[in-house]
């Protein structure tokens, strides 16, 4: 059983030697692995840590369309039974290849199988467990429960399925396991931790948070007519949060009606209507709100004292 690896990379290079030492160690266990980096063309030091990897990994450094790009052309240029796709800030956890070797051997039916997986910092510390859950297509729709760096996928899927969609810059994943969800491919959960996923402020997910549910919610919408009420209301909570426009603080007394308006605003933007779930939810949002205004209003109408 040969594993191929894709690592897209862009200035990483504070991460990068960690990143394919990980790769490198699970060559301990005996398996064929070729690990090839597709980098677009850093200017930091990630270049010159590339160079001194000899035949432990093949590389390319150019200009690319992104990330998604970079990621496909990795997949084009291997031809392992399993495909594996590590970010250059991400880790494998020693023995991971050898636990998903064994799962594939015992479970030929399984055409994607998924571990679980922490949160590392800048230090490659665990910080907390990555929240993941055994497969469920309807929950996976809620929430997305599989961390990439801990998926391996067989090579037949992409052939059947296709690559990755490059038009999307940050849930490429994500739309990719639902893709395959709803083609009916069958996912298996490991429940061995295998890989480290680095949540640090500057990377791109958190970097870019609104963007990143403005695209889910796109996504949603092209690929199943409507977005899932809860990520409606991550999206308003993204926006209420982080964008400079708005002007209040969670303490503030207006602060819930902002997010209320958010939330409505995204329903009928990207669902054409108001479901009851947003309607009742949002009304659990004023509430509390009300109840501090009310007093206000009648103290200063006289009303109290």
């Amino acid at each position: 059983m040969k594993f191929s690896v894709v690592t897209p990379s862009y200035n990483q290079g504070i991460f990068i030697e960690r990143t394919l030492e990980s790769v490198a160690c699970q060559r301990d266990s005996g398996l064929e692995i070729e690990h090839v980096v597709f980098d677009g063309g850093s200017q930091d030091e990630t270049v010159s840590i590339l160079q001194k990897q000899g035949d432990r990994i093949r590389w390319v450094s150019e200009k690319d369309k992104g990330q998604t790009d970079a990621v496909n052309k990795g997949i084009r240029a291997t031809d392992g039974e399993i495909i594996a796709w590590l970010n250059s800030d991400d880790v494998y956890y020693p023995g991971a290849f050898r636990k998903v070797a064994d799962y594939f051997e015992s479970h030929p039916e399984v055409d994607v199988v998924y571990g679980q997986a922490d949160h590392i910092d800048l230090e490659d510390q665990a910080f907390e467990d990555y929240p993941t859950e055994p497969w469920d297509f309807e929950r996976l729709k809620e929430t997305c429960f599989i961390c990439q760096p801990a998926l391996f996928i067989r090579r037949r899927v992409i052939e059947a399925q296709g690559l990755l969609n490059e038009e999307l810059q940050y849930c490429m994943d994500y739309e990719y396991w639902l893709r395959l969800g709803k083609a009916g491919v069958v996912f298996g959960y490991l429940e061995e931790k295998l890989s480290g996923s680095r949540l640090y402020e500057d990377n791109k997910t958190l970097g870019a948070r609104v963007k990143v549910h403005r695209e889910i919610n796109d996504m949603f919408r092209e690929k199943f007519g409507r977005v899932p009420d809860r990520w409606l209301f991550n999206y308003a909570h993204m926006v209420v949060h982080h964008e400079p426009w708005i002007r209040c603080q969670p303490e503030d007394l207006l602060f819930n009606y902002q997010l209320i308006a958010v939330a409505l605003m995204a329903s009928l933007r990207w669902n054409h209507g108001i479901s009851r779930e947003v309607r009742e939810t949002t009304h659990l949002w004023a509430k509390p709100t009300l109840e501090r205004l009310i007093p206000k209003v009648k103290r200063s109408l006289g009303l109290i004292k």
